[in-house]
């Protein structure tokens, strides 16, 4: 199976280069970028030298990609509103898309336009679009040709909370989300404040009160509880390159226990292979997930406020971007779940 990299040489796209080209089933043959046109993908990208396949950056434009009959499934790695352009065509010419941006996330374009600051190019596509979280979702290319790939930041929190809140062991008011990210989950694009003087040794939250992942991970929580659920969410940015860290507080339903979430954690998750659930008192680390496609979390019970302290962890540009694509892919084609991935 052919497929194309559109938006290869951000952060994401790279990742997604890196990955695919070791998939045992889907080849590589197409990477776009317009900064990067015509270039040899191993002199952009030197890791990659001795199997680079002979790759080079090319910018087509949506028409050819459109009329590529060798190309079967593309992956968007671009920004929101850009992203939707390049969709909307290829899904009317019978194309399979795997969005990276926001675009299709949301059902709501009136949520998209409040977060978005924008009216959402296609919204007859919202409600066809698949969620592509694999653990919280069913995935086929029968249900829609358009997947959705989550966020960095709501993957950290919804796999945690979805299954609780789904069996009513935690209230749905007084959630806290507070977590950090390395700095690559802001892009690559040139900005004073991303500048190495102004990151290394230096930890601040940004995007308060309302960052636009706050709307993706309100509505999915809402979908598994079956209530209009808010939470306060809190990002950071730390002086790392990549990885999440989440901790979420989250108020119980009933006296407090650890074996009640555990029990529910092993009932969803017990044949996921990409998640892995540790024990109580142990707390995920960014550096043990660090190029990995795997979530780590665990739990424990705080009885003095009622409440449980979950702590989850994930690499950003993986299992919250690139690799989560192609894991949603490899459902959806009917590949081993953990192909090409790790």
């Amino acid at each position: 199976m052919n497929v194309c990299i559109i938006g290869a040489s951000g952060y994401s796209g790279r990742e997604l280069v890196s990955l695919l080209l070791d998939h045992p089933y889907a080849k590589l043959t197409t990477i776009t970028s317009r900064s990067l046109d015509g270039q040899k993908l191993e002199d952009c990208l030197p890791k990659l030298r001795g199997k680079d396949q002979g790759l080079r950056f090319s910018n087509p434009s949506r028409e050819q990609l459109c009329q590529d009959s060798s190309l079967e499934v593309f992956f968007l790695a671009l920004p929101h509103g850009t992203a939707a352009s390049y969709a909307i065509p290829l899904l009317e010419a019978g194309k399979k898309v795997i969005d990276l941006s926001a675009d299709f996330r949301l059902r709501s374009p009136v949520s998209y336009k409040e977060y978005y600051g924008e009216e959402h190019p296609a919204p007859s596509w919202l409600k066809q679009a698949q969620y592509g979280l694999p653990e919280l979702h069913d995935l086929s290319w029968e249900k829609s040709p358009l997947i959705a790939s989550p966020g960095c930041y709501p993957t950290s929190i919804l796999v945690p909370l979805a299954p609780l809140l789904k069996s009513k062991l935690i209230q749905k008011e007084g959630i806290v989300a507070n977590c950090i990210s390395g700095i690559s989950g802001a892009g690559r694009t040139a900005s004073e404040r991303l500048l190495f003087c102004e990151r290394n040794e230096n930890s601040s939250a940004y995007g308060l009160p309302k960052h636009r992942h706050l709307s993706e991970i309100e509505e999915q929580l809402s979908l598994f509880a079956e209530e209009n659920v808010v939470l306060s969410f809190q990002p950071h940015l730390a002086p790392m390159n990549r990885g999440i860290c989440s901790t979420l507080s989250v108020l119980s339903e009933g006296p407090v226990r650890t074996e009640k979430i555990y029990d529910c954690w092993k009932n969803a998750y017990s044949n996921r292979p990409f998640v892995q659930i540790l024990a109580s008192g142990t707390f995920p680390e960014t550096s043990a997930v660090t190029g990995t496609n795997r979530i780590d979390f665990s739990g424990l019970a705080d009885p003095r406020t009622n409440r449980y302290v979950l702590c989850s962890t994930e690499d950003n540009l993986i299992k919250g971007a690139g690799g989560q694509a192609i894991q949603a892919m490899n459902l959806c084609q009917g590949y081993p779940e953990e192909s090409g991935l790790s």
